[in-house]
């Protein structure tokens, strides 16, 4: 512990950092650096938070927009390959953790520090995902998780710490949910949620209104796509992170994105969460009905694999690894080829793709119609379904004869 003279901490200004930043003073007798990475979890949270990192005790206290980067480079490019952990889960507190992380690392550069520190639990996916970038980025800076260090293990607790030291907080004894937020997603746990046969209650949801109360009326979205990019809504042309909060605006009026799942985390356990994710819902299921456009078949199962495994990639916290590179430029190459416009039809919580067009459009309409046509001859198929199937046959002609 005496060997570090100067710590970066990952801080939120919540009741568990805001405890971390004495007791690294205490215990390892050094400065204390805040940073607070902003990801579009909103004002309310970056609010004061300068003030009261000093007050807890650091010297510094930097706060880095990230917004734009978190969603052209980590958002965006996760899109292409299609990912979805476990069949529902978009990944949005996943994709946040890699930008943080990186940032977390380019300050400690720039304050001189040779430590990292995140207030991560022992029981959680985040604590891999920060310590995997810090081991990717900075091998040589010492990492710090006070959780998996201190005897506190309560509220009460970090409470009573902070009461000691006379250091103000804003948190109660009393927390009934976790939340994480940023520009791509809102997630709760705990409480009641911890129950899996409890059906959420109504304070649980606070980004999107509830389906049963949204509007009778449905509202259409347009989104176009250039080479796999978003960059239009409605015909306005729009950064990656403005197109998302319009389209977050957008879609949480009418109560899309909310999910409702048990999921494996990586450390073994089980966990239940509740995940809102309005726009991010309405972006992936324009940007897929684009590609059934413009990707053959081959090419989209292949795809989806791709996905499957950038899934796990992204929820492991393996951003910067080989694997990670190659999976997105297998996407990136896929992405090319999506160009078009998608329209959205919004209605009581649900994100329905109504039209689709594309210059690279594989779809024929004198193929696939069900009326007369001079370009197929239906006498064809006849021959290919003999060949497809000719493994079955030979099979099933094999039994016969033993019999």
């Amino acid at each position: 512990m005496q060997n570090v003279k100067k710590i970066v901490l990952a801080y939120s200004g919540g009741l568990d950092t805001s405890a971390i930043i004495p007791w690294l003073k205490e215990n390892y007798g050094c400065e204390v650096v805040a940073f607070a990475a902003d990801v579009g979890q909103g004002d309310e949270e970056l609010e004061g938070l300068h003030e009261k990192a000093i007050a807890s005790g650091a010297s510094e206290c930097h706060i880095v927009d990230l917004k734009e980067e978190f969603v052209s480079e980590y958002i965006f490019p996760t899109i292409t390959t299609g990912a979805v952990y476990e069949g529902e889960y978009l990944l949005g507190t996943s994709m946040a953790r890699p930008v943080i992380a990186k940032a977390q690392v380019e300050i400690a550069r720039k304050v001189g520090a040779d430590a990292l520190c995140h207030g991560c639990t022992g029981k959680g996916n985040d604590q891999v995902r920060f310590e995997s970038t810090f081991a990717a980025l900075a091998p040589d800076l010492t990492v710090i998780a006070p959780w998996r260090e201190w005897d506190m293990v309560s509220r009460e607790d970090l409470l009573a710490y902070l009461a000691e030291r006379n250091i103000p907080t804003t948190a109660s004894a009393t927390k009934i949910y976790s939340r994480d937020a940023n520009a791509w997603h809102i997630s709760h746990e705990g409480g009641e949620l911890e129950d899996p046969w409890q059906e959420p209650t109504k304070q649980v949801w606070t980004m999107t209104v509830d389906p049963e109360d949204a509007p009778d009326t449905p509202e259409r979205v347009t989104l176009s796509f250039n080479e796999g990019k978003l960059t239009h809504v409605d015909g306005e042309a729009l950064s990656p992170y403005q197109a998302l909060v319009k389209l977050n605006t957008v879609a949480a009026a009418h109560g899309v994105g909310r999910i409702d799942i048990v999921e494996n985390r990586l450390v073994g356990m089980k966990s239940r969460g509740c995940y809102e994710t309005p726009g991010g819902t309405v972006l992936l299921k324009a940007y897929k009905a684009l590609e059934t456009m413009v990707l053959d078949k081959a090419a989209l199962k292949y795809r989806e694999q791709i996905g499957l495994e950038f899934s796990h990639v992204m929820y492991d916290g393996r951003w910067f690894t080989a694997l990670n590179d190659a999976l997105l430029a297998g996407a990136a190459s896929f992405a090319k080829k999506v160009t078009g416009d998608i329209v959205v039809k919004l209605y009581k919580g649900q994100a329905t793709v109504t039209q689709r067009q594309s210059p690279n459009s594989l779809y024929s309409e004198d193929f696939a119609t069900f009326g007369a046509d001079d370009v197929y001859d239906q006498k064809h198929a006849e021959g290919f379904i003999r060949l497809f199937s000719l493994s079955s046959r030979i099979e099933a002609l094999k039994k016969q004869g033993e019999q």
